[in-house]
């Protein structure tokens, strides 16, 4: 069952993240994901919730997405991410 990683990511230092988001890709791609939503704009519709960006990666499993989230390749870029941005994220498994 596919899995996806759903990130509400506020960015505090645009230079950190930059260097984040140019360097991630090559992560999520070896692990088998694809980015289904990747910035752009939002338009909040109910329940008051308003991400400044949303990030939405579909993974094949929530095996694969863990095993990508807690590998060793990601780990430095998840500090720098740490360091750029105040992000929520959840592995949710879906259709």
């Amino acid at each position: 069952m596919a899995a996806y990683v759903i990130a509400e990511v506020d960015v505090h230092d645009a230079t950190l993240y930059d260097e984040y988001r140019r360097l991630v890709p090559e992560t999520v791609a070896r692990h088998g994901g694809r980015y289904l939503v990747r910035g752009g704009a939002v338009e909040a519709k109910e329940g008051g919730w308003s991400p400044k960006r949303l990030v939405v990666i579909q993974f094949p499993s929530a095996e694969a997405a863990c095993t990508w989230y807690h590998s060793a390749e990601y780990a430095p870029l998840r500090e720098l991410r740490r360091r750029a941005a105040h992000t929520k994220l959840v592995i949710a498994e879906g259709a």
